[in-house]
């Protein structure tokens, strides 16, 4: 929607549509920026580092820099989130995972690699558990292989 070039690197902003059920990604983290999940449709459920919170239309949920996190759709119907990013600069990483995901070479060493890049860390084995104790599925189908 915006990203960094246009707003001189201060905030980007990415809408994420979710389907029923799907979790967003691994518990990650970020070292150079904060996100903010503003709800625009659905329940969305947000570990932070350990909380477990959920949020309908209308809510915003703070991920700061430095803090273990994911979310998930955590209803039946499909929802969408609006993420603030600041500063600008992590969207670019969406774009990668995106156009990687599309052509079929997304890989756990590919995305944890391409995080690093962002000064971000993934952790993989939380899939699993994240799966199982929200009822959710990753990437249309169960966790990949490390």
């Amino acid at each position: 929607m915006i990203d960094g070039a246009e707003s001189g690197g201060g905030v980007a902003l990415v809408e994420h549509p979710m389907d029923p059920r799907a979790l967003a990604g691994p518990m990650h983290r970020h070292s150079r920026e904060d996100e903010y999940s503003y709800v625009l449709e659905g329940r969305v459920g947000a570990d932070l580092g350990g909380e477990i919170v959920y949020g309908k239309p209308g809510d915003l949920i703070f991920k700061p820099r430095g803090q273990w996190h994911t979310f998930w759709n955590a209803g039946d119907e499909p929802a969408r989130i609006l993420e603030i990013i600041s500063p600008a600069g992590f969207e670019k990483f969406f774009d990668q995972i995106t156009d990687l995901a599309a052509t079929g070479r997304l890989d756990p060493p590919t995305m944890v690699s391409l995080a690093a890049e962002y000064g971000a860390e993934v952790d993989f084995e939380s899939l699993p558990g994240l799966v199982a104790k929200h009822n959710l599925v990753f990437m249309d189908g169960p966790p990949p292989e490390r």
